[in-house]
């Protein structure tokens, strides 16, 4: 008697090849946004991503379909690794906060889930996502003005650069409020084509040499060209090529830099499983349980970091195109895993993608930021925090001016600082703080 499989149902089929790379399409621009503007290969992300969502899949039992792919929650620590310790040295602290999830996971399996909402409630949560936010907001104004992301140089004239980074905002924006169907699923891509598509047309009309010619760099080392977009580096690249990996190197003070700050995105899990059982029926937290989907989660960051790629965690726009397509079977990201893999080897791709114009990303850069200082406000409101309370508001507040005013600590053999000082100091005040009398 021939099997009958239910929606959501494990079921790999060669016809849903199609659907799952559509699922990748999704997830393309967020997916390569990370490594765009962190330094990383993009190649290597599209990598790590299908062999994280394969990792995932094992360990779950492909009972959840979701995709995953790189996190936002770690842009602002990567940059700031990169630029300190390199990506070697960046790539042992990501390693860490892999492993920082696995252990998540075991004390999940052991106490329950409750364990991690007394020692991670959303008073800590909440602050500590937006300080991720907002530490990189000059780093958006930067790049969407023209300039280095640390704002000591020029790269593009900033009147072009302005109406560059303006139309990929815009866009973004528009699609995210009036797309309809696949197209409200993929705003960051369409910023992205939309800013790219009018810096050849501002190449192609002589429009960027005018302006570029009437530029005043000031005292700032100018780096400007009379073109927005060069090929040469796409026209270079092999068709087919072996992602740039890289190995971690040891780096305590890394470790102690972004483990911290793997605390917020790993409660964000729950939220992100939660929503996926809603869309299917689904109970993903009881089956196949949620210490074993945040185990699948940290096993696939540290994957990803052994060889150089950002961490991964599950994808709100994948989820999205599975409640749009009605596409419940978790075999579709299989094939979307399948895709990214054999992608990640075409040299060309990497090539082109890095002929994106900085404003383009700036622009986007403004919206994401700022996006995610919004989540973080929204898990205080979601949780109805009493932020009046002398409790709440000295936890709120320490954190906040501690991680986006750059507090740092010496400790002789490390220095630890910025969003990780951020939540080891929140976890800390809400274990030792006590309660007011009012309370």
């Amino acid at each position: 008697m021939k099997k009958v499989h239910a929606p959501t149902d494990y079921h790999f089929r060669l016809q849903d090849g199609l659907l799952g790379a559509q699922m990748l399409f999704v997830a393309f621009g967020a997916l390569v946004l990370v490594p765009l503007l962190t330094g990383l290969d993009a190649n290597v992300a599209l990598f790590t991503a299908g062999v994280g969502t394969l990792v995932f899949q094992i360990i779950t039992r492909g009972k959840v379909p979701v995709f995953l792919a790189s996190s936002f929650a770690f842009i602002a620590p990567i940059i700031y690794g990169v630029g300190q310790w390199g990506i070697a040295g960046t790539m042992c602290g990501l390693l860490a906060a892999g492993g920082l999830y696995i252990v998540l996971s075991i004390l999940v399996r052991i106490f329950g889930s409750g364990i991690l909402h007394r020692f991670l409630p959303p008073i800590v949560v909440g602050p500590v996502i937006m300080v991720i936010g907002l530490v990189l907001a000059p780093v958006a104004i930067h790049m969407a003005s023209g300039r280095t992301g640390d704002g000591s140089a020029w790269l593009v004239p900033e009147t072009t650069a302005y109406i560059i980074a303006g139309i990929a905002l815009t866009v973004t924006v528009l699609v995210s409020l009036l797309g309809h169907g696949m197209f409200r699923l993929i705003p960051i891509l369409c910023g992205i084509i939309a800013g790219y598509g009018a810096s050849l047309l501002f190449d192609l009309s002589g429009l960027t040499a005018t302006l570029h010619a009437s530029f005043d760099p000031g005292d700032l080392p100018n780096w400007t060209g009379p073109a927005l977009i060069s090929m040469q580096k796409a026209i270079e690249a092999p068709w087919l090529a072996i992602p740039n990996f890289t190995m971690p190197v040891w780096n305590l003070e890394a470790i102690l830099f972004i483990v911290p700050i793997a605390l917020a995105p790993a409660i964000e899990h729950f939220g992100d499983v939660m929503a996926i059982g809603g869309i299917t029926g689904k109970d993903y937290v009881r089956d196949p349980g949620i210490q074993n989907t945040l185990l699948g989660d940290g096993v696939a960051t540290s994957v990803a970091a052994l060889l150089g790629g950002p961490p991964n965690t599950t994808y709100s726009e994948v989820s999205g195109a599975v409640a749009l397509t009605r596409s419940f079977n978790p075999a579709i990201m299989t094939w979307a895993a399948i895709a990214a893999i054999i992608l990640a080897f075409v040299g060309k791709l990497g090539g082109l993608l890095s002929t994106i114009p900085v404003p383009v990303m700036g622009g986007i850069m403004v919206l994401l930021f700022g996006a995610i200082a919004v989540i973080g406000i929204g898990t205080l409101v979601r949780a109805g925090t009493d932020l009046m309370q002398p409790r709440n508001m000295a936890i709120v507040a320490i954190i906040l001016v501690f991680g986006i005013g750059g507090m740092t600590f010496d400790l002789a053999i490390v220095k630890l600082g910025g969003i990780g000082l951020a939540g080891i100091i929140g976890v800390v005040l809400n274990l030792i703080l006590p309660y007011s009398v009012h309370d």
